[in-house]
């Protein structure tokens, strides 16, 4: 196969000719030292597009959301969540082992939770029970098919949450997309939140990073808790100067990547067999079910491998689909044509 059509995730894209140029011209030091500037001035940058005071290089949207939550906590903690979000599902059980708390699932419409449901679930002041200390949200929410987060269901729960002395952190790994398509700065999404995760290696198109911004007293606990899970870098600079690329040149051209996602989604509709809702493609990924259609997500997944597209078997019968810098218009038609094709 001469060239995929690769719509697993936002995570395959690779750095532009130009990102690599500004990667190799970057001004480097040791950031375990401090003294990276290309990383201190991302760190800067990123915390005021965030309105926090303050921000930490990472090197995955993992490590962002795990230091988070270790920062926020003490063991026997428990931790509001909806029961399909990332770091609840995806993140290998890190919350367990790395910081000793437990979540209390809840769950919401396409990943999206009500205040109501948050405050039913936070705990009394009784010894029987777990302390609950922080509510972690997800915006663009991944198992949602990319849903974004009103604005005013954050706030309602971020009020909450400050009435109740708890925490809240939001994983932001795709902020970004949620952004653009909302017409709501970071900034604003930002005040809503003690703590944010925003990755730099999805939908902008880095090859590697992400940050966690908060206050300058917690991301100084974060940055303790960086060397103690050894995320501490030395010349990092040379990644952090994708990030910056990424974010001066790949952030207006996230709407291409929502258009395609949703030509797939109206394309996928005309399908026999196929359940898909394309008013429910906010952004980028696009979620189908395909249990009517005699195949399984997997077999589905084989099939277009050999018609040259990569898809990913989100389950026994959903499939996810995500758009990005790399896939162009063109090729989401050719993709259309593929599962037409595939599916009869």
């Amino acid at each position: 196969m001469e060239r995929w059509i690769d719509l697993r995730s936002d995570t395959v894209t690779r750095p532009t000719p130009a990102m690599r140029k500004a990667m190799a011209e970057a001004e480097v030091g040791d950031d375990v030292f401090g003294e990276d500037p290309t990383v201190n001035t991302l760190q800067e940058r990123v915390a005021k597009l965030l309105g926090q005071e303050a921000a930490l290089f990472v090197p995955s949207g993992t490590m962002a959301n795990q230091l988070a939550i270790k920062s926020h906590t003490q063991p026997g903690d428990e931790v509001i969540i909806e029961a399909t979000s990332h770091p609840y599902n995806f993140e290998g059980g890190g919350s367990a082992a790395l910081s000793g708390v437990q979540f209390f699932c809840l769950k919401g419409l396409r990943g999206i939770l009500d205040a109501s449901q948050v405050e039913e679930a936070i705990r009394p002041d009784d010894h029987h029970f777990p302390v609950t200390r922080l509510i972690c949200l997800e915006n663009t929410h991944n198992r949602g098919g990319g849903a974004i987060y009103p604005i005013e269901k954050m706030a309602e729960i971020y009020r909450l949450a400050k009435s109740k002395g708890l925490l809240v952190h939001l994983d932001g790994a795709r902020l970004w997309n949620a952004s653009v398509v909302a017409g709501i700065s970071p900034h604003e999404y930002g005040q809503w939140a003690d703590s944010v995760s925003v990755c730099l290696s999805k939908g902008l198109g880095a090859p590697v990073g992400s940050l966690v911004t908060g206050s300058k007293i917690f991301i100084d606990r974060v940055h303790r808790f960086r060397k103690m899970f050894g995320g501490g870098m030395r010349q990092v600079g040379i990644i952090a100067a994708a990030g910056h690329y990424a974010l001066d040149h790949h952030i207006e051209r996230l709407k291409e990547d929502h258009r395609n996602a949703k030509r797939l989604a109206i394309g996928l509709k005309e399908m026999k067999g196929v359940s898909i809702h394309p008013d429910h493609v906010e952004t980028n990924i696009v979620i189908f079910d395909v249990s009517q259609t005699g195949m399984t997500a997997s077999q589905l997944s084989e099939a277009m491998k050999e018609k040259g597209i990569l898809i990913h078997a989100f389950g026994k019968t959903q499939v996810r689909l995500v758009t990005h810098l790399d896939v162009t218009g063109e090729d989401i038609e050719m993709a259309i044509k593929a599962f037409k094709k595939v599916l009869g």
